[in-house]
């Protein structure tokens, strides 16, 4: 066993572990007031160095160097609990899919720069998530870190996100969530830049696995007032457009999240591109989509149209049986509007004929 005497350091910090781990040591010496960074404490424990207070700050005789030999590296036996959890097998497996979905989002452009934010919660206070300013692509095991449900950090070498707060505030108000991913998908975010939401009865997948999705109201990205604009929302929705900035999904699962981001910007998208055909949609009949809720229901997913409140109000899928061109009031839901009659048309080839001919005879 090699010491390393630091008791004249006021403050440790992850620099002092690193460079005492590279002359060999495996427990280092400080002062009873030296105060532990969290980085270094959890560098200490990732490198199994042992951590010994050996009397008070104040206090440098000989003889005081020998007592509080036993203490914890922090005094807490909580937090080092905590920061075994952190290292545990069952937390590595996370990390390695957190940084494998972080790759998948930047792959599919899904967010860009440092954007977006993933976590996953591994205890009943215990959240791993990505932490701030490292983008997606180049996310590996070490960069993540822990909080708790507060948003207070607990481990990890790097600071935590600072949109943390928003993947917390769900799992408070929905228990079954266990994962959460936010990112700025281009299709889903453009309806989320307008304050509408995409139709549904259209494609089976999407009406399974994300169905209707709710709009929250703009707040600033990082504050606790954004967090909490997703509460109306997320008990009935696994996925929520958020205005004039992108998606949160929550599952029982990071891949499952993702996954969730995926089916809306595919759906978003694939509706966007049947717009431009400049026919009516073909929706998927009342029968037949209630045989898709039904699925979902089976599949224990979150569906506002569960509710028979809302069934009674919007229907099955807020779209009448023979929809037009799509268009969206500001109550939310979403109706279609009545294709034209041939009357309808036929007036209107005649007056704009009879314009025309008019013109004509001017001339």
């Amino acid at each position: 066993m090699k010491s390393i005497d630091l008791t004249d350091q006021k403050v440790l910090a992850v620099r002092d572990v690193q460079s005492a781990r590279n002359e060999g040591a495996t427990e280092l010496l400080v002062a009873g007031g030296c105060v532990i960074t969290p980085s270094a404490r959890d560098f200490l424990h990732q490198c199994t160095i042992t951590l010994r207070t050996v009397g008070d700050q104040n206090n440098s005789s000989p003889s005081a160097k020998t007592s509080n030999a036993a203490q914890p590296v922090d005094g807490h036996r909580r937090d080092r609990a905590e920061a075994g959890l952190f290292y545990s097998a069952e937390a590595q497996a996370v990390k390695k899919e957190i940084c494998a979905v972080g790759r998948k989002l930047w792959a599919r452009m899904y967010v860009d720069g440092n954007g977006g934010n993933i976590s996953y919660r591994i205890g009943p206070n215990q959240v791993i998530c990505t932490p701030t300013l490292v983008s997606k692509a180049d996310l590996t095991p070490d960069d993540l870190c822990m909080v708790d449900l507060e948003g207070n950090q607990i481990a990890g070498t790097r600071p935590r996100t600072s949109e943390i707060l928003l993947h917390l505030e769900i799992y408070k108000a929905v228990p079954e969530a266990k994962a959460a991913v936010h990112c700025h998908p281009p299709h889903a975010t453009a309806y989320a830049i307008t304050g509408h939401v995409p139709p549904s009865r259209l494609i089976p997948e999407y009406e399974v696995f994300v169905g209707k999705v709710a709009v929250s109201p703009y707040e600033t990205p990082g504050t606790a007032a954004f967090a909490q604009t997703v509460l109306p929302f997320v008990k009935q929705h696994n996925t929520v457009l958020l205005a004039n900035h992108g998606i949160v999904c929550w599952a029982d699962t990071v891949t499952h999240a993702e996954w969730y981001a995926e089916v809306l910007d595919t759906y978003c998208w694939t509706l966007m591109l049947a717009s431009q055909i400049g026919v009516p949609f073909s929706y998927i009949s009342p029968e037949k989509a209630s045989d898709l809720l039904s699925l979902k229901k089976r599949l224990g997913l979150p569906d506002v149209r569960f509710e028979a409140g809302h069934l009674k109000e919007c229907q099955l899928s807020d779209m009448p049986d023979n929809p037009g061109s799509i268009s969206v009031p500001a109550n939310g839901c979403v109706l279609a509007q009545r294709a034209p009659i041939q009357g309808d048309v036929d007036a209107l080839v005649k007056s704009v004929t009879d314009a025309v001919m008019a013109v004509l005879k001017e001339e």
